[in-house]
């Protein structure tokens, strides 16, 4: 069961939304019950510690949160992250995600070279890009967002400089194949 809490915690930390028992399940290739099982004792660990971190349950999703005591520390770096210049990093998955979205996550990974949950939140808490899950892929995709077009006083995502030409440049789909085939072979 270790084991199984171990990477129910990974994907929570890793994850920008709630994970249901289905998706962990499927990721982690386990049974709903176990994952269940093990997810509310990752509940009560966290509990346990009275850290700054909690997992919580809403139905049949977890999610990894801060502590509610922190509330107040946690709202003000949020303020200040979500109204301050964007960094560097978000800036490239930004235009990543605007020129080739809708993008999944992991493909943004792999363009960019380093997991880019935290990026993604971010820029989803700012409004400047929107999550659309494919429950046919069971994956999230990223898009640009209306504010985000406006902001940019476009009146289409097309309407970005060169964007037919990096929209349609397949030199990163064979990126991608490779990287694909590479991750299913090791």
């Amino acid at each position: 069961m270790g084991s199984i809490k171990s990477k129910i915690e990974s994907l929570l930390f890793i994850s920008a939304k709630p994970m249901t028992v289905k998706q962990l399940a499927n990721l982690i290739k386990s049974e709903a019950k176990e994952i269940q099982v093990a997810g509310d004792e990752l509940i009560e660990d966290y509990k346990a510690k009275l850290g700054g971190i909690q997992v919580i349950k809403e139905g049949v999703k977890y999610q990894m949160v801060s502590a509610p005591t922190n509330a107040r520390l946690i709202q003000g770096f949020i303020k200040d992250e979500t109204t301050g210049e964007l960094t560097r990093p978000s800036l490239e998955a930004l235009t990543i995600i605007a020129y080739r979205g809708p993008i999944s996550k992991i493909n943004l990974d792999r363009i960019r070279g380093v997991n880019c949950a935290l990026i993604l939140r971010n820029l989803l808490l700012r409004g400047l890009i929107e999550a659309k899950n494919d429950k046919k892929k069971g994956e999230t995709y990223y898009t640009v967002s209306l504010d985000f077009i406006r902001f940019l006083g476009i009146n289409d995502i097309k309407d970005l400089p060169e964007y037919e030409r990096l929209h349609q440049d397949d030199t990163l789909d064979k990126m991608l194949k490779e990287a694909e085939v590479m991750a299913v072979d090791n």
